[in-house]
């Protein structure tokens, strides 16, 4: 029952809610427009506003209805997380579109709250706290990700549970590395 509810978490990660937006809606293939990525903030980019939170909130319900279901199936809180990692995996590298997808993270969001609603306060807490600093959505946002496990841990959960969640954030790190390598280009030009 495990298996096949992280192996159904992989292809609900598959759901590419950028690409189905670009073709249906604009009658275009986000893979070919702006930076060819299929999330939603290369479509806000070059659809705007509208499209982002589209695709945005489509792809955060991925998230949410994974953990739901872990939840909803009383399976253990690192299965939950496990198959949200899996969702991400699916949407990072999803099968329908020769495994090239979006960066992960509104899934992460979505399914991360979803398991843990007061996440939301520690992520936006973690970015304002950020940005003065980093000066970059990017290096905050993935910043922000990495007090998750820590506000958790303190929580109560498990040692396991917050191992799981931190591998997942460094998976995100991974579908990053393009954006953090051009950023900290741009910062080694300006100095």
């Amino acid at each position: 029952m495990i298996w096949t509810y992280l192996i159904a978490s992989y292809f609900v990660g598959n759901l590419m809610f950028g690409y189905l937006v670009s073709k249906f809606i604009y009658h275009q293939d986000i893979r070919i427009q702006g930076s060819r990525n299929v999330g939603a903030r290369n479509a806000g980019r070059v659809y705007g506003k509208k499209a982002f939170i589209l695709i945005f909130l489509g792809d955060a319900i991925k998230g949410i209805i994974v953990v739901l279901c872990g939840k909803f199936l009383n399976f253990s809180e690192s299965v939950q997380l496990l198959a949200l990692g899996m969702a991400i995996l699916g949407h990072i590298k999803p099968a329908v579109l020769k495994f090239k997808g979006g960066k992960g993270i509104s899934t992460f969001i979505g399914g991360i709250i979803a398991f843990e609603p007061i996440n939301v306060i520690v992520i936006i807490i973690a970015f304002l706290l950020t940005i003065p600093f980093t000066k970059s959505f990017t290096f905050s946002g993935l910043g922000a990700l990495f007090m998750i496990p820590i506000f958790l841990y303190i929580k109560g959960y498990t040692f396991m549970t917050c191992i799981i969640l931190l591998c997942i954030i460094i998976l995100l790190l991974i579908a990053h590395m393009e954006n953090i390598k051009e950023r900290l280009s741009e910062i080694g030009k300006k100095e």
